[in-house]
């Protein structure tokens, strides 16, 4: 098979697998370069029609990515963050429900160090979409132990709206929010919401 040929089977492949993708910053990325690939393929080969079909997808995502890195809540989402006992029902339910997906997301979570530290639930309406957990505070400082999102709402309008939450971490005496590098899969996620590296983690400081 010719090269070019993979090229263009290559952006196919990236097109459907898009559709697959439950998260929405995912699926737009994925469906973006798959979309790019065909725009070139077919303009190369002058095939005009799917040229331009593609390339109205490839503006359309860039323009919903746009959306999504600018939106601290994305339109028509309101979220709530709310105090949770480490030890509730509803944590433990929540964490053994998606123990699969925290593990791809945070490798080396215990759960058994919630028991020692604080958390908050996101809620979207009246579904839980997400678990905040942080370590005790010592001189100012807390680890960030889970920020977990459900996958259909990850993207950072959530991650926005609980960083943005003063209270949520000066009432705990908290002066400074502080994860280890490795203990996530998405360092730039925490990047883009404000925390900076300093000496193999990533601190923030609300």
């Amino acid at each position: 098979m010719p090269w070019w040929e993979l090229i263009g089977w290559l952006g196919s492949v990236l097109v459907v697998l898009s559709l697959m993708v439950p998260s929405v910053r995912r699926f737009r990325i994925l469906n973006l370069t798959g979309s790019l690939i065909a725009t070139v393929y077919n303009a190369a080969f002058q095939i005009w029609p799917y040229a331009a079909m593609n390339g109205a997808i490839v503006l359309i995502n860039i323009y919903w990515l746009w959306r999504l890195q600018k939106q601290t809540t994305p339109a028509g989402r309101a979220y709530l963050v709310a105090p949770v006992g480490t030890d509730d029902a509803l944590v433990t339910h929540f964490v053994e429900r998606h123990q699969d997906d925290i593990r791809s997301t945070h490798p080396r979570f215990d759960p058994a160090a919630l028991t020692r530290g604080s958390a908050w639930i996101t809620m979207h309406e009246d579904e839980v979409i997400g678990l905040f957990a942080l370590s005790p505070v010592r001189e100012g400082t807390a680890t960030v132990l889970l920020d977990y999102v459900t996958a259909r709402f990850r993207d950072y309008g959530t991650g926005r709206h609980l960083y943005a939450k003063h209270d949520l971490v000066a009432q705990q005496g908290i002066t400074r929010l502080r994860i280890e590098a490795d203990t996530t899969a998405d360092p730039g996620y925490f990047r883009r919401l404000g925390f900076t590296e300093l000496d193999g983690a990533l601190e923030k400081r609300p």
